[in-house]
């Protein structure tokens, strides 16, 4: 499908009429933060399922309730709020890791299984949304229905990006360090497909989406791993807390000069 089929609206100069974007725009600011995010999702998980011992299924039951809370409050704003916009992307990053490593960890699915598994309910839901909605634009996100595909497409991918991740770098044996430069290396290539080559930009953004969570991943185990086991040992907590501190720091950048929001021109 063409850029065109997927676009009925574009962003223009604030007017009290419209309706408001309920997502942000895609700035380097919200790649920075969304990066951030799913490192911090993966050493999350870790933390709360590891070292504090509440054990996968404890800590996924928890984190689900506490995510069922963020996006109740987040589908209440009707607009782009950052700071609850970005705590419920941090809670779908942390729950999305848990889903699959339930899956690989408790019930013995294979990451082979687990990674095909979520790309056909993240193309699923792709399709659906389309034939739902005429559109899988992320500029017109601005009724409640759109907002659930979009929410639901975004666990999707960060199971799926777990999956693919934990797929590279322990059964294909890569490592933390030559895994993060793969996909790092993937989603270079998609930019300069973006900005050269004419990538459709719908498709490159979910594209670089899924890729960003098993690269943030990557980094995230990186240093937060025991040097034995190939990182740098700084462990979950200081690095839960690096990566929490950054993104506290950006959403109140972003609240303050309120970066990233956008409004909805229905043609």
């Amino acid at each position: 499908m063409t850029q065109a089929s997927f676009t009925i609206a574009e962003t223009a100069p604030m007017d009290p009429t419209a309706p408001m974007n309920r997502v942000p725009k895609v700035t380097v600011d919200f790649w920075l933060i969304k990066l951030m995010a799913v490192t911090m999702g993966e050493t999350a998980a870790d933390y709360l399922a590891v070292n504090l011992g509440f054990g996968l299924t404890a800590t996924s039951l928890i984190m689900t309730a506490v995510l069922i809370g963020a996006l109740v409050l987040q589908f209440g704003q009707k607009r782009y709020v950052p700071w609850s916009y970005w705590l419920a992307v941090v809670l779908i990053s942390i729950v999305g890791t848990l889903v699959t490593d339930n899956l690989v960890d408790n019930f013995g699915v294979s990451l082979v299984t687990t990674t095909i598994f979520f790309s056909a309910a993240l193309a699923a839901t792709f399709l659906m949304w389309f034939r739902s909605e005429g559109t899988l634009s992320i500029h017109t996100v601005y009724t409640t229905r759109r907002e659930a595909w979009y929410w639901l497409a975004i666990l999707f991918t960060f199971a799926l990006g777990t999956a693919a991740g934990d797929l590279v770098a322990e059964k294909f044996g890569l490592g933390y360090m030559a895994t993060g430069v793969l996909f790092g290396l993937i989603i270079v290539s998609l930019a300069f497909g973006y900005f050269f080559l004419g990538l459709d930009p719908i498709l490159g953004f979910w594209l670089a989406y899924i890729f960003t969570r098993p690269l943030g991943a990557s980094f995230g185990d990186l240093l937060s791993q025991p040097t034995q086991y190939g990182g740098f040992g700084l462990g979950a907590i200081i690095t839960s807390a690096l990566f929490l501190s950054a993104i506290i720091a950006i959403v109140a950048y972003m609240t303050y000069s309120r970066d990233g929001e956008e409004q909805t021109i229905l043609r």
